[in-house]
């Protein structure tokens, strides 16, 4: 005796695993961007550690979150003077950032800047009434 076939059952079966082919196909991979600074103004230099030749460098790092501005700072060197370290962290928590991303997405991304205090060449005019106060 010889098996019966449905014949109905084939068509929906071949259908069936028809659709489960390709469809459309995948979306294109977003390129990553890189973190870019937007706005980095320079922090305040007080006249009279500039006229007096009190400079340095304060190293920072940073993290930069999703938003545009800076989620965590943490001083890695001193420029040598407390109010200098101050300015250089006070400034950077104002700065701008275009967070990089991955996927298309916003990413976190740590950093490290170096915040310069270079007192001028020559001593402004502003810098006589210093001299008079030591």
């Amino acid at each position: 005796m010889t098996p019966m076939r449905h014949p109905l059952l084939f068509p929906p079966i071949f259908f069936a695993l028809a659709a489960c082919g390709p469809s459309t196909p995948p979306a294109p991979a977003v390129p990553p961007t890189e973190l870019a600074a937007v706005r980095t103004p320079p922090p305040d230099y007080p006249a009279e550690l500039a006229c007096t030749g009190v400079g340095g460098t304060t190293r920072l790092r940073i993290a930069i979150g999703p938003g545009t501005k800076p989620t965590d700072i943490e001083l890695l060197a001193s420029s040598g003077n407390a109010v200098l370290d101050e300015n250089a962290i006070k400034a950077v928590k104002d700065w701008e950032f275009k967070p990089a991303t991955r996927g298309g997405q916003p990413v976190t991304q740590k950093i490290q800047v170096p915040v310069n205090f270079r007192p001028p060449a020559e001593r402004p005019a502003e810098c006589f009434r210093y001299d008079e106060k030591r």
